[in-house]
């Protein structure tokens, strides 16, 4: 799950308040060419030949790839390390023994799509300080306040900048948002909220998250402004996550694309509420009535009258990793050079600092994300079972970087295996069930397009319910790699485990999460353990094989709902297809 799941992705030239609604846009499918093959309903049962293809996936099989993945061995498979080398090669060679074909493009005869990184590991003094006049505020690095270079260079340094609360530095002209209005903010550093505002249930989506309330959004916006840094305020309430994950995220190696251009800031970084608290007290301000008011649209920038100093260096070296890609070929003559495609990805954070507390340096990525890859493979390993391969051919994506912010899909978004109009859907697996066997299916971004109702279908068929995103508040749709390829126009299918889970109490699934969440999520203790209950992992991974089985055999392509936020990139896609 990206950095700090959180993700560490790069927005692009994708702006949602520039994706406008295409309301009645349809897709003409005898006008694309795509002739029908075998196709399914989507309240259709699995074929019989599915569903022994499917009982390839067991538990054992996925017991045996996580405990290779994240066994010690591998070092957490930071990116560009031997254990990320490792992974991707044990990948590789499992596609090849279950007879894929590789699928790097742009030849197709290799399975390592490289992904070229740069990576940045900044090194800043024990404590930063805070001028007001004669008055100064000492932050503890690390403890109050962590801090990473924008860009990759030796040495940074941000001289006598003014601080300005910027409520949550959002620029958002369909909702009529603007945090900025029009003030000058050029070599400043923008204190800012995290989340976006909720008070209101017709702004925004309420309580539901939207881009605009992730950090990634925030630290780009801010340097369109020409600001020369960004600190965000972190609760737990509005990042999903306690202080402790951006230490371990926001800490040691930092990546990014090489390709990476546009505006940036000197300093991206975080302080604790406390600490947020002491900074505007600093500034004469109350950090309570600051954050009531950026609530209102009427909101104008507040500057703090407080200077902030700091002199950082860096160890900058260019580092690569890949994505591994295999491929299996459509049987229609028509439709196989449309894809379904299934990612994973294979990254974790690596080895925590020398530095570090505690005796375990390795963030064996366990659940997060050695289960999702095991689960790709064993989902393979049924497509082959099938006595003929679906109509359209399957993609099988494990991807890298993801904890660095969705690097890696967000490069194969970039340089494709076909054309964004011929991939007909993406399913994601970031992290899968180690609770047993649920009642319930939870959906992140249902509601977004018509996957839902094959979703709903199977899940049906296997005896349980869909359930939409259990915590709306924390923006998950666009904290795993289904987003990326989303900007691009792709539909996309991704669970998180359900919480009614079957033999247990009320709540005891949903206490499980967030004992997770607090103890192991992206930490050295999320590695693998012999007790965990499988039974519903190989449930959702069945039901996933057979959602991608069903998009592969029906002859319709799958559509965002009318006025969704990636709508209209589905239509561009759509139009370049026709253009070809």
């Amino acid at each position: 799950m990206d950095r700090a799941s959180i993700d560490r992705q790069s927005c692009g030239s994708f702006q949602l308040h520039r994706v406008l609604p295409c309301l009645g846009f349809v897709v003409a499918i005898v006008g694309l060419g795509i002739a029908a093959a075998k196709p399914l309903v989507n309240d259709q049962e699995p074929t019989a030949a599915a569903r022994q293809a499917a009982t390839v996936i067991r538990e054992e099989g996925l017991r045996a790839h996580i405990k290779f993945l994240a066994d010690d061995l591998l070092e957490g498979r930071g990116p560009g390390s031997r254990g990320d080398r490792l992974a991707q090669r044990y990948i590789a060679t499992q596609f090849e023994s279950l007879g894929l074909k590789p699928a790097a493009p742009p030849a197709r005869e290799d399975w390592f799509q490289s992904v070229p990184l740069v990576g940045v590991t900044a090194r800043f003094p024990d404590t930063v300080v805070f001028r007001k006049g004669q008055q100064e505020l000492s932050l503890k690095y690390r403890e109050e306040f962590i801090g990473t270079s924008g860009m990759p260079r030796p040495k940074m340094s941000v001289n006598d900048a003014e601080l300005v609360f910027v409520g949550y530095g959002i620029v958002a002209p369909e909702y009529e948002w603007n945090d900025y209005k029009g003030a000058d903010l050029r070599g400043k550093v923008l204190v800012m909220m995290n989340n976006d505002p909720a008070a209101d249930p017709k702004l925004f989506a309420g309580k539901t998250r939207l881009y605009y309330g992730r950090w990634d959004y925030k630290y780009e916006i801010a340097a369109k402004q020409g600001a020369a840094g960004a600190i965000i305020i972190h609760t737990t309430p509005s990042a999903g996550y306690p202080w402790q994950v951006v230490q371990t995220s926001w800490t040691g190696e930092e990546f990014e694309l090489q390709s990476k251009s546009g505006p940036r800031l000197q300093l991206r970084s975080w302080v604790t509420e406390e600490a947020a608290r002491r900074i505007a007290e600093l500034g004469g301000q109350d950090l309570i009535k600051l954050l009531a008011a950026a609530e209102s649209r009427d909101f104008t920038p507040v500057p703090l009258g407080i200077k902030f100093s700091v002199d950082f260096s860096c160890d900058v070296r260019e580092q690569t990793s890949a994505n591994v890609l295999a491929l299996i070929d459509g049987s229609d003559p028509k439709l196989r050079r449309e894809l379904v495609v299934y990612t994973a990805h294979h990254d974790h954070l690596g080895l925590a600092d020398e530095g570090a507390k505690g005796d375990d340096r390795i963030y064996n990525g366990a659940v997060d994300n050695a289960s999702g890859v095991a689960s790709l493979l064993t989902i393979a390993r049924a497509f082959k079972q099938l006595p003929e391969p679906p109509a359209r051919s399957i993609l099988f994506a494990a991807v890298a970087a993801e904890e660095q912010g969705l690097l890696g899909s967000e490069h194969f978004a970039a340089h494709p295996l076909v054309p964004s109009g011929f991939m007909a859907a993406t399913i994601n697996i970031d992290g899968i069930n180690i609770m047993g066997r649920t009642r319930d299916v939870n959906v992140i971004g249902h509601g977004k397009s018509d996957l839902d109702q094959i979703l709903e279908s199977v899940a049906k068929w296997q005896g349980r319910r869909v359930t939409p995103d259990l915590f709306p508040d924390r923006g998950f749709y666009y904290r795993s790699d289904q987003f990326n390829l989303a900007k691009i126009g792709v539909p996309g299918v991704y669970l998180h485990s359900g919480i009614d889970v079957i033999g247990r109490p009320s709540g005891w699934g949903l206490l499980q999460r967030q004992r997770w969440e607090a103890t192991r999520y992206h930490q050295p203790s999320d590695e693998y353990e012999d007790a965990w209950d499988l039974s519903g992992a190989v449930e959702d991974t069945q039901l996933l094989f057979h959602v991608g089985l069903q998009v592969a055999q029906q002859n319709k392509l799958p559509e965002w709902k009318p006025g969704d936020e990636f709508e209209a990139a589905r239509k561009a896609a759509f139009n370049a297809r026709r253009d070809e």
